[in-house]
């Protein structure tokens, strides 16, 4: 029972929960970037090299072997740099698109703590903690006139 307890706490906190939303998220995501990649992307591409599939790319290393009836007796071997190639730009339209997305929200968060900017909500605590600063430095001017005063 004990032992259903401790997964039942494992299972229902928020970490769990946040990452359980994030793989989610992140595996529609990749749908959306494998699409962007072979049919956005990848069509212009291929059309502005004149038709050429960058799937098909590859380097022989060994050709396949066939016998009298046209049986392949022996695999080909091939360096397949195409597929290489459309990972790589997989890689960069997703590097691309997650460093947007961050700068953007980075962008958000930084306004929304910035207290002077009145077109967005400033959270609770950063409101408060933006007046105990201010009201620090008024009683420090204070203070710092008042030995000012008293040292003339």
């Amino acid at each position: 029972m004990k032992f259903f307890k401790e997964f039942k706490e494992f299972a229902v906190k928020g970490n769990m929960m946040d990452m359980a939303v994030g793989i989610i998220i992140g595996a529609s995501f990749n749908k959306v970037i494998d699409v962007l990649v072979k049919k956005i992307f990848m069509p212009p591409l291929s059309l502005m090299t004149d038709g050429l599939n960058y799937q098909d790319k590859r380097y022989i290393l060994r050709e396949a072997v066939t016998n009298k009836n046209g049986e392949v007796t022996t695999q080909e071997v091939a360096i397949y740099y195409g597929e290489l190639f459309e990972a790589f730009l997989d890689f960069l339209i997703v590097g691309l698109t997650v460093f947007l997305v961050v700068k953007a929200m980075n962008r958000l968060r930084a306004k929304s703590h910035d207290t002077k900017d009145k077109t967005v909500t400033t959270p609770k605590d950063i409101e408060l903690l933006s007046k105990l600063s201010d009201l620090m430095e008024e009683q420090n001017k204070l203070l710092k006139s008042k030995a000012d005063i008293n040292s003339k």
